[in-house]
């Protein structure tokens, strides 16, 4: 239970989770470098290609080597066998964008934290029943954050963060903490296709550092 609680509490105080995924193993290993130059201390590398496996042992195997402290986990994992082969490669959390009780299963089983997708309070309540200390909200563009403010009452204590579209702006930032997210989702609106294909590492670097103080400031 050590590392499920170590891995809340990170993003809880970090505030953000960024997330991506890139088919080049080199890039996605320099964009891991660089958020975690940029002070990132947890962060979601997402399974949605093929080379996503053999991406994750190289960014994991420079983790160990190169960044103790950083949390890394694993997202778009939709069932038991992709959960196992990256618990096996040393994941820290698993991410989800659907409610798969066998995954839930598996993370509870290596006590691991579990971050299922939901987009409706029925799949909220189902993800609570399976074990969702932290639930995300996905589509965030789709459900705003005045979905947040209308349901966060049926189900006190819970921890919501939406992903998928959050801007990274402080109009956008401070309506989902003022309704009541406990952190926030960073996809492509901080690691951009231009940025993953260009090599724009500096500008990732100078936008995650005010990312980070953005988010910082409204929490």
């Amino acid at each position: 239970m050590k590392l499920k609680k170590a891995v809340l509490n990170c993003i809880l105080t970090q505030g953000m989770l960024p997330l991506f995924f890139y088919e080049d193993a080199e890039v996605s290993l320099q964009i891991v470098r660089t958020l975690y130059k940029a002070g990132i201390r947890v962060l979601e590398y997402t399974n949605r290609g093929k080379q996503a496996l053999e991406n994750f042992k190289v960014i994991k195997k420079a983790q160990q080597k190169e960044m103790p402290d950083l949390l890394l986990g694993i997202g778009t994992i939709k069932n038991v066998s992709e959960a196992e082969a990256f618990i096996d490669l040393g994941a820290d959390f698993i991410v989800s964008p659907i409610i798969n009780p066998e995954v839930a299963k598996i993370a509870n089983k290596y006590k691991l934290l579990w971050i299922p997708g939901c987009m409706t309070p029925s799949e909220i309540y189902i993800a609570q029943k399976n074990g969702a200390d932290l639930i995300k909200i996905f589509p965030a563009n789709i459900l705003g954050p005045a979905f947040i403010s209308s349901i966060k009452e049926l189900f006190p204590g819970q921890l919501f963060i939406p992903t998928g579209g959050v801007e990274l702006n402080v109009e956008n930032i401070s309506a989902w903490f003022h309704a009541g997210v406990c952190a926030v989702g960073m996809g492509s609106k901080l690691i951009s296709k231009a940025v993953l294909e260009k090599k724009l590492y500096d500008q990732l670097y100078e936008d995650t550092v005010s990312a980070i103080d953005l988010v910082q400031s409204v929490m």
